[in-house]
């Protein structure tokens, strides 16, 4: 194996060659799990890839199969079935592209509402929330791209679904925040450490 040290660049090339990649579906897609491994690596193994792969980042995301049908993108499934996966010593990291509700800061107080009551039950509290979440006038669809490396970096972006009349629907819009979807990115990398 050779060896690695992708930059900041090259993990953010990549995510966005994932998000354009999962974009050109189209929307209402089931959850996506990308394998990233070294282009160098996958060039040795594959030369006939090189004139495609050569310029790219160091790292290139590969598709995994799809998921279990029982998993969407808000589901306790996708917890478990992240619990579940591991990573060979040749994947340097993973990226994951699902469907999320996105809700404006001030609905935390509607949620809180329909939580606390079932905060005893994690799985009728992740209903009511996404039910809550669901319901929410001011809610936006949304996909998120979550990507980890082995050495620790990672990187989180937020595309919103744009509505079919706004002029700029089909341009691919990447957002980013801070502390962006902390939980995935720890059951992220939860896989690339488990043997």
């Amino acid at each position: 194996m050779t060896q690695f040290g992708p930059t900041e660049d090259d993990l953010a090339r990549c995510l966005r060659e994932v998000a354009e990649h999962v974009d050109a579906r189209g929307w209402d897609q089931p959850p996506h799990l990308f394998a990233l491994v070294p282009t160098a690596d996958l060039i040795a193994a594959e030369p006939a890839l090189h004139d495609q792969l050569a310029d790219g980042p160091s790292i290139t995301p590969i598709e995994q199969e799809a998921m279990p049908h029982d998993i969407d993108g808000g589901s306790r499934a996708l917890d478990e079935f992240l619990a579940t996966t591991t990573w060979p010593p040749a994947v340097v990291g993973c990226v994951l592209a699902q469907e999320i509700v996105v809700l404006p800061p001030e609905a935390e107080t509607d949620l809180d509402e329909a939580l606390a009551p079932l905060l005893a039950d994690r799985d009728a509290a992740d209903e009511a929330a996404r039910a809550a979440a669901e319901a929410h006038p001011e809610r936006r669809a949304g996909r998120l791209f979550a990507a980890v490396l082995r050495d620790g970096q990672s990187l989180a972006l937020l595309q919103l679904r744009p509505d079919e009349e706004d002029e700029s629907y089909g341009d691919l819009e990447l957002l980013t925040y801070p502390d962006l979807a902390p939980n995935i990115v720890e059951a992220l990398h939860a896989t690339l450490e488990s043997e």
